[in-house]
């Protein structure tokens, strides 16, 4: 399936549109569509590769949305085995107001909670104002009280080496 930048441009969709689980093969149309939308900082996490092992790690929590021959919806959804998380929730730009967004955030919350997870978070960038509204019209609470901190977990294993 492909992303098709010429085509994001057109606004409603006619058509129909299906939702379905997020396959390895989606990996250039879903990179393409997420190098367009505002907001969404893509990592070394976001190779080919990181994105594979996170659909192995989680089967059948991440899904697009597909409608006139192209992607137009991300998100990848999983859990550590508590809490579940939400990464990459995308719609283009042009497609958005059709309720895409929620309908792949519902499905990922069910495939979630069918794990047995009971509670989802997401990472918002604190200056993605399209983001905050979307999280808060659709039921989601800010947290506050704690601070996120993150390291490469890289260095480590570079620093151990250096003690050898």
């Amino acid at each position: 399936m492909r992303y098709d930048r010429s085509k994001a441009n057109r606004g409603r969709i006619s058509g129909m549109r299906r939702l379905r689980a997020m396959e390895e093969d989606d990996y250039d149309a879903m990179i393409e569509l997420w190098r367009g939308v505002d907001g969404l900082e893509l990592s070394g996490a976001d190779s080919r590769e990181g994105i594979a092992k996170y659909l192995a790690r989680n089967p059948g929590m991440s899904f697009v949305a597909e409608a006139e021959g192209r992607i137009v919806g991300t998100v990848l959804g999983g859990h550590d085995g508590r809490r579940g998380f939400i990464n990459h929730l995308a719609v283009d730009p042009a497609c958005r107001g059709q309720r895409i967004g929620a309908e792949l955030t519902e499905r990922c919350l069910g495939a979630i909670a069918a794990d047995g997870i009971g509670k989802c978070h997401i990472f918002v960038k604190s200056d993605n104002e399209i983001g905050k509204g979307f999280w808060a019209r659709t039921g989601w609470s800010k947290r506050s009280g704690f601070d996120v901190f993150s390291r490469d977990a890289a260095v480590l294993e570079l620093k151990r080496e250096e003690a050898r």
